[in-house]
Parts: C-alpha cells; sequence; structure tokens
C-alpha cells in the first residue's frame, strides 16, 4: 500500500511540475525517466529468462495426469479470462474519448539533458524460447547445477526489482505525467485512468463469479457459499498484495470448501505460481486501454489480440514476488507483440501497480475453483488397494 500511495504521488507531482514547474526541472524528470525506461528495457529479458526457467524446472515431478489437469485448467482459465476481459474493455473504452492531437502537436516539446542507451543483452523472443528450452531441460535431466543457476539468477533479478527499479517506479510514473501535462494530454489520460481501474476490478468479480457458478453446478454445491468460505483469503490477498504470502489462509479456505487435504496441499502451491487470470484480466483490460489513448497504435480484434492473451498467461508463469511483478514479466510481449512504446509501458506500470492487490486477489480466489475441479479428477482415479480404509 505505502507503494500505491508512492506512485499516486509521483503522478500528482509529476502533473504539477508539467503545468507549473520551470523548464529546466521538467528536463530534469525527463532525465529520470529516460534512465529509469533504459535499466527496464535492459532488464526485461532477464526477468522473462530467470523466472520462466526458474518456474518451469520448479513444478512438481512424478505427479501424473493431477499435474497436467490443473496446468491445463489454470492456463485455460487465464485465456478465457483475458479473452472476456478484452472483448468487454474493447466494448467500453471505445466510446471514450481519444487525445487531442491537436493539443498534442501543440505542446510542449521537452527533452532528457542526456541521450543514453542501454540495450538489453538479447531480445524479449530469444528470451522466451532459452527460457522454455533450458526449463524443460532441467526438468527432464534434474540438472542440479542448472537449476541453481536460474534460481541464483531469479534472487539477483528479486534484489534489482526490490531495492532498485521499484523504488525508482514514482519518479518514473511522475516523469511520464510532466511529459503528458507539458503536452496537454494529461486529464484525458486520468479520465480514461478512473474508468480502467473500476472496470478492471469489476471484471474481476464477474469472472470470480462465473467461475464458482460454473463450478458449484457442475460439482452440485453451492457457489455462495464457495465463494463465502474464500472472502478471507481474498482479502488477505488485498492487503498483502502476494500470493505466495496469501497460500496459508488460501488452503484453509480451500479445505473449508471441502477439498482433500493432499489435493489442496498440491494445487494451491501450484496455482499461485501458474494461475493468474486476475492479473490476466488487469493487464488486457489497461493494455487496451493504453491502445485506445495511443496515436499510432490500432486496437486489434479479439483474433489478433489472441496470441498476445495466449502468450501472457506464459510468461508471467513464476513473476517475481514483488508488487508488480505480473507487468514487469509482461512488458516484453507489449513491446514485441503490441507496439507499445516507452510511454505506453509507463502507463502500463503506472495503471497494474493502481490496483496490483486486487488482481491478486482474483488470483488466488479462483485457486479455490481449480482446486475443487481437481479434486473431483483425483476422486475419479482408479483407487490402490492400500488406500481402502479397512471398515470393522
Amino acid at each position: 500500500m505505502k507503494l500505491i500511495l508512492k506512485l499516486i504521488a509521483g503522478i500528482v507531482a509529476g502533473i504539477l511540475i508539467g503545468f507549473f514547474a520551470p523548464e529546466a526541472v521538467i528536463r530534469i524528470l525527463l532525465t529520470v525517466k529516460l534512465l529509469g525506461g533504459q535499466l527496464i528495457g535492459f532488464t526485461i529479458p532477464l526477468i522473462i529468462l530467470f523466472y520462466i526457467t526458474s518456474g518451469i524446472a520448479s513444478l512438481p515431478k512424478n505427479s501424473g495426469s493431477l499435474l497436467g489437469k490443473t496446468v491445463a485448467l489454470s492456463y485455460g482459465s487465464t485465456v478465457l479470462a483475458g479473452s472476456l476481459a478484452f472483448l468487454v474493455a474493447s466494448s467500453v473504452i471505445a466510446g471514450l474519448p481519444a487525445p487531442d492531437q491537436a493539443a498534442t502537436d501543440a505542446g510542449a516539446k521537452l527533452t532528457s539533458f542526456i541521450s543514453l542507451e542501454i540495450p538489453p543483452m538479447f531480445g524479449v523472443m530469444t528470451a522466451l524460447a532459452t527460457a522454455f528450452l533450458f526449463g524443460l531441460g532441467i526438468s527432464i535431466t534434474n540438472s542440479v547445477r542448472l537449476k541453481e543457476i536460474a534460481d541464483d539468477g531469479r534472487s539477483i533479478i528479486d534484489l534489482l526489482l526490490s531495492n532498485v527499479i521499484i523504488p525508482l517506479l514514482p519518479f518514473y510514473i511522475a516523469g511520464i505525467f510532466a511529459e503528458m501535462a507539458a503536452e496537454g494530454t494529461v486529464f484525458t489520460t486520468l479520465k480514461t485512468f478512473g474508468v480502467v481501474l473500476a472496470l478492471a476490478v469489476l471484471m474481476h468479480w464477474v469472472w470470480i463469479t462465473i467461475q464458482y457458478t460454473l463450478t458449484g453446478v457442475a460439482l452440485g454445491l453451492s457457489p455462495v457459499k464457495l465463494i463465502k468460505n474464500m472472502l478471507p483469503a481474498y482479502f488477505t490477498a488485498i492487503g498483502t498484495m502476494s500470493s505466495a504470502a496469501t497460500i496459508p489462509v488460501t488452503l484453509r479456505q480451500t479445505k473449508n470448501n471441502g477439498v482433500d487435504d493432499s489435493i489442496a496441499n498440491f494445487t494451491i502451491p501450484l496455482c499461485a505460481t501458474i494461475h493468474l487470470s486476475g492479473s490476466t484480466i488487469t493487464l488486457i483490460t489497461c493494455s487496451t486501454a493504453v491502445m485506445a489513448l495511443s496515436q499510432h497504435i490500432a486496437l486489434p480484434s479479439l483474433i489478433e489480440m489472441l496470441p498476445f492473451i495466449m502468450m501472457l498467461g506464459i510468461t508471467m508463469i513464476a513473476a517475481p514476488g514483488a508488487p508488480g511483478g505480473g507487468v514487469m514479466a509482461a512488458l516484453g510481449l507489449m513491446s514485441t507483440m503490441l507496439g507499445f512504446g516507452e510511454a505506453e509501458l509507463a502507463l502500463m506500470i503506472a495503471l497494474y501497480m493502481a490496483q496490483d492487490s486486487f488482481g491478486t486477489a482474483c488470483n488466488i480466489t479462483g485457486d479455490g475453483a481449480i482446486s475443487l475441479w481437481v479434486n473431483k479428477f483425483a476422486q475419479k482415479q482408479p483407487v490402490s488397494a492400500d488406500s481402502v480404509k479397512q471398515v470393522g
């Protein structure tokens, strides 16, 4: 919550500086924005490489068909949630006013004091392909040494995110909003911000309702009771902003919904890593809004957007535990598949971070529904003689 308040303060400060500060002050802020943007761009492929490699290599082994069913259910939920979010967002946001191009052209065109480029070591798609190659290879060969390298690399990027990039974000966002204020487009952007954030949270609850209604009807359980039992986990996630930190509460509430202990103990920690329907709803809703605000990016159709949604569900696997990890892991896809530039990526960070806790809460609440389905599948599997209780 402190980070959210800092981001809000950065937005307000950036707007005030853009309107009222001398040109030299604005250019200083733009210089900070340039440096932050270059650092983020350099880090994006490393995030993808180390997090996805470590995440795939860490998936449970020897779990049989239940692992496949859990992964399939989680990924299917994520893709469907993203597709629904795009259909709704594209309909709602298309009716909002676009930025005044004349005002943008007439606005101040300020630049930073320095020009600096920090090119990444490799491209986003190269990082993604390498991560899959080594993640699957480590999983198949059980290479302890490579697994340690991937985990150590992830730990280093964790430190960079938590100690440098995340603290820098308020200043980076302030630079973006100072530039928009100087160009005269800030109020249109802020109006869209409010609509997008409200729409994202609404879509979270729509998806939670869909998940538990279908689950309850299929399993002969009360959807209202199932959701009510998961509310403690939902509100805990809002406070922690972390699926991992909420696991103990999610486990308890999932078991209260009738999931066997062994199934809950397997699915909940796994889904905390791979089931990201709430985060996907947020990213799709926000990226749709950013495309609508952009002067050079056309709003795609669902068929055109679907490859991005499907890649998003994979790229955010094992997203970093730091707040905003989902959007940091997804920035590379936005730049390569949606054509986002620095300004669009900065808006995505601001929008996503403003409601990160609600997206996380939707993620972990949906984990309970996934566990109910896996529990049903487990009951259909043949029971070994050793597991049959003897009746006196």
